[in-house]
């Protein structure tokens, strides 16, 4: 699906016991070729370079990969991806850094399990770092709760917010971040309600679980309402 100008949604699916569950990473074009946000799960590589190549784009032109956040389904497919997109810049926020390249274990995994291979990251960005693409300015909005260091992604110019995991879809709706997932409810209403303060200009909100939705400013505004009368007291 294409969002805007130059920027496009990779579903993703896996089976689980309970149905299908699909991802959506973006791919964003950029001066320097394509950019990737965040990149599935270990083994969806394939899946990744084939949405790409629906859009016309090539992995193997990927110049740079930025986490959203350290979890597994956004983090997970990074090594097979670098590997194939002949070894990109790794963005992420600094405070997702250590679970990204192995100081510290991801913390919604399994301490007893495996987790999915850890890559280095070569630049750590905070709120408010900027990347020039084809569809204008993409500025990083740091939104922790979910997960540390998580960020969102605006672009104004184009009227698109790529909210990750601070935001779902719900068939066409916009609902709240998923509470069994994220550690600290407080602050991820907190970060719903920074959303909540971007331009009038945006209209469409890109989740990484469920997909894109007609969402705007008074969407995002009625989220923040609902999750604070709960969360904040």
């Amino acid at each position: 699906m294409k969002l805007a100008d130059g920027v496009y949604t990779l579903e993703l699916t896996m089976e689980r016991e309970n149905g299908t569950a699909s991802f959506h990473p973006v791919a964003v074009e950029t001066p320097r070729g394509p950019l990737l946000v965040d990149t599935g799960l270990p083994g969806q590589a394939d899946q990744v370079a084939d949405a790409l190549a629906a859009h016309g784009l090539d992995l193997a032109d990927v110049w740079a990969v930025v986490l959203t956040h350290h979890d597994g389904d956004h983090a997970g497919g990074l090594a097979a991806v670098r590997e194939r997109a002949a070894d990109p810049a790794v963005y992420a926020h600094e405070a997702a850094t250590p679970y990204v390249d192995g100081r510290e274990f991801p913390i919604k995994s399994d301490p007893d399990g495996e987790r999915y291979d850890p890559v280095p990251v070569d630049v750590e960005i905070q709120d408010g770092v900027t990347f020039r693409t084809d569809a204008g300015p993409m500025r990083a909005v740091f939104t922790p709760g979910h997960a540390p260091g998580h960020l969102a992604f605006h672009l104004p110019e184009s009227g698109v917010l790529l909210a990750a995991d601070a935001l779902r879809g719900d068939d066409g709706d916009l609902i709240s971040p998923a509470e069994h997932f994220t550690p600290d409810m407080a602050e991820a209403t907190r970060s719903v309600g920074r959303l909540a303060e971007l331009g009038r200009d945006l209209e469409t909100t890109h989740c990484y679980h469920g997909g894109t939705v007609d969402a705007g400013i008074p969407e995002i505004e009625a989220v923040h309402e609902s999750l604070a009368a709960e969360h904040l007291g």
